[in-house]
């Protein structure tokens, strides 16, 4: 007969030490409720542990109507700074993909019209503020003593669209784990500030729907803090954000191109975001589909609201991955870069709104 509590070390999980996923906390020797929660237990012919169990109903707590996306990222790095990400490695993978799959999502709650409006007004900001972030951060992090790679892969993280332009960006000038690890730290924790404090601001400030949402795209690093912040602002802010910020992470192609020539790299292979046009193809049926099939009036909306409920699940696997060691690991000249450089872009930005917008 199997026992009901199997020795810990049968179950240790094999955890990556990136910055982007939290690792467990380091397991107690003397018992308690720690080394408890960590202790594997055969359930219905399953091993499991209660942390994984706590990891669960959190995430199903998420995805109930008391979740949000800022509820979603605050509790899943309430979960990294005590108990640890017992799915680390699942997560990591998950997150870009299930990214992806929501903002496609996402295209069918809107129209078409309205995005081709929205993407025209951003243009020049977005121009304006990519140009402007790139030449900033090169002397900023000069002058802080930075490296050459870690400085670029921060202002294109801040420039263009976070994580995912320091991931593409990262292969084409050759830049080593640690390099990776570092840039994408600084963007990961100043996303999760961003998705706080910025709908209070707006509130604050009385922007209106259209407003908010344009500063979002601008001035928040990653498309799930962008998406998940503009949708605590309001419907109209979220249609406009999102529109915004996909054309700004088109930027990716040119960036990663002139990455190269920067950096006299050859033969290096250039990302494409293809799911954009996923979203964009969604957002076309959304417009158009409705007119010749009358039933595809009711998709967009269960479609759109799945593509929030992967949204929320994305932002608490994100914030799972943001433990106190990935915050530490960074250092302080990298955060002093993006945040200097976030603050001026935000800043920047938000003064132009205010007077042209």
């Amino acid at each position: 007969m199997l026992p009901t509590t199997l020795p810990p070390t049968s179950l240790a999980p094999s955890l990556s030490a990136t910055p982007a996923v939290a690792s467990a906390p380091a397991r107690t020797e003397d018992g308690g409720l720690l080394r408890h929660l960590h202790t594997p237990h055969l359930v219905a012919g399953r091993v499991i542990t209660l942390r994984q169990v706590v990891f669960g109903l959190l995430l199903v707590f998420c995805l109930t109507p008391w979740g949000s996306p800022p509820v979603a990222l605050a509790l899943g790095l309430v979960l990294a700074q005590t108990l640890g990400n017992p799915f680390a490695l699942l997560t990591k993978r998950l997150t870009s993909k299930l990214l992806q799959l929501s903002v496609v999502g996402l295209g069918f709650g809107m129209n078409a019209h309205a995005a081709v409006q929205a993407g025209r007004a951003g243009l020049l900001f977005t121009v304006a503020s990519i140009l402007g972030t790139l030449g900033l951060g090169y002397f900023a992090g000069k002058w802080l003593g930075l490296g050459r790679r870690v400085a670029h892969l921060v202002a294109c993280g801040t420039a263009i669209c976070g994580g995912s332009a320091i991931a593409a960006v990262g292969p084409v000038l050759g830049a080593e784990d640690e390099e990776m690890s570092v840039s994408l730290g600084t963007v990961f924790v100043l996303n999760a500030v961003a998705l706080f404090i910025f709908p209070p601001i707006g509130h604050a400030l009385h922007l209106s729907q259209q407003q908010f949402g344009l500063w979002c795209a601008i001035a928040i690093h990653d498309t799930s803090s962008v998406v998940g912040a503009a949708a605590a602002y309001g419907s109209q802010a979220l249609a406009v954000a999102t529109t915004i910020k996909l054309a700004r992470a088109l930027w990716i192609i040119p960036v990663a191109f002139g990455t190269a020539l920067l950096f006299k790299q050859r033969g290096v292979k250039i990302p494409i975001p293809y799911f954009i046009f996923g979203f964009v193809l969604a957002m076309l049926f959304n417009t158009y589909a409705p007119a010749y099939v009358p039933a595809a009036s009711a998709l967009g909306p269960l479609l759109g609201h799945l593509a929030k409920l992967g949204l929320t699940a994305t932002l608490f696997f994100i914030g799972a991955g943001l433990s106190m060691r990935v915050v530490r690991s960074v250092g302080w000249r990298p955060y002093a870069l993006g945040t200097g450089l976030w603050v001026l872009v935000a800043g920047a930005s938000l003064y132009a709104i205010l007077h042209a917008a």
